[in-house]
C-alpha cells in the first residue's frame, strides 16, 4: 500500500461572504428601492418630485450606509426585533402559545361511557 497522505481539495475563499451590492445587503436595497417606488408614485407628478423622491432615497441610502458601517450582517433586522420584544420575562408565567396535551387512555373513555 502506498502512503499518499491527506487528500485535499480546493475550496473557494469567498464561501462565507454574504451577497452585497454597492456595499448594501439585499434587504437594505429592497428598502431603498421600495422607498423610491412609493415616493415616486405619490410625489412623481408634483413640482417637488426631485427633492422628495430622490432626496429621501439618497438620504435613506446614506443613513443606512453610515449607520451600518462596522456592524454585523442583518444588524438593523436584529435591532428591530430587540426593540419589539418585551423587556421583562416572567419565569413562572403560563405559556400562552403552547397548550397542554391531554391524552385520553382507552380505559378512561370506557369508564366515562358507562357513567
Amino acid at each position: 500500500m502506498e502512503d499518499r497522505g491527506l487528500l485535499t481539495t480546493k475550496v473557494p475563499r469567498a464561501l462565507e461572504i454574504k451577497s452585497k451590492l454597492f456595499g448594501y445587503e439585499l434587504p437594505d436595497l429592497l428598502l431603498i428601492f421600495f422607498n423610491l417606488a412609493i415616493t415616486n408614485l405619490v410625489f412623481g407628478g408634483t413640482s417637488l418630485r426631485y427633492p422628495l423622491v430622490w432626496g429621501t432615497t439618497l438620504g435613506l441610502a446614506l443613513l443606512l450606509y453610515f449607520a451600518k458601517r462596522g456592524k454585523p450582517d442583518s444588524f438593523i433586522q436584529h435591532y428591530g426585533e430587540f426593540l419589539i420584544r418585551p423587556a421583562y420575562y416572567a419565569a413562572g408565567a403560563t405559556d400562552k402559545i403552547a397548550k397542554k396535551f391531554n391524552r385520553r387512555r382507552k380505559n378512561d373513555s370506557k369508564k366515562s361511557q358507562r357513567n
